[in-house]
């Protein structure tokens, strides 16, 4: 297992520990490959987006990227892999995502990616938590907002 920044004389997890790690995160962990299709799933994105594990692996991101971002996800994604960094880096947005029940999600997320020992980009990773609630929130404060700017305004 690859040095995760810890101690010097312990800069090294096992894979037990750092599974255990990604099992106990709260938000979904998700790491795709080159070709955009589910290699990691955790139980944060299990809850995050209804789909089991089983039913994630193997699977297209399209999965839970609405219909109508898809193109620009996928031009996005394949622009990152191929220049081997993603104008996201370091930083999290806010997107719009898909449950399983057909559910539109607003998610905070943040995009990071993969390369192996030879530097070579072999996928993507995404941390995600669930923002929808807050993305109304603010959006009623924007509208009650604008609404006290007017009525002081006239």
């Amino acid at each position: 297992m690859s040095s995760i920044g810890g101690s010097p004389s312990n800069d090294s997890l096992s894979t037990a520990s750092c599974q255990a790690i990604l099992e106990c995160l709260s938000e979904a962990l998700i790491f795709a490959d080159n070709a955009g299709l589910i290699q990691l799933w955790n139980p944060g994105a299990e809850f995050l987006f209804g789909y089991t594990r089983a039913e994630s692996i193997g699977q297209s991101l399209d999965l839970i990227i609405p219909e109508h971002l898809r193109k620009a996800h996928w031009d996005g994604f394949h622009r990152a892999v191929s220049a081997g960094a993603t104008v996201h880096a370091r930083r999290s947005i806010i997107t719009r995502a898909l449950h399983k029940s057909g559910q539109p999600l607003y998610v905070d997320m943040s995009f990071a990616l993969v390369k192996n020992q030879a530097g070579e980009t072999i996928g993507s990773t995404a941390v995600a938590r669930d923002a929808t609630q807050r993305h109304f929130d603010e959006k009623n404060l924007r509208r009650q907002l604008a609404e006290l700017t007017a009525r002081q305004s006239k």
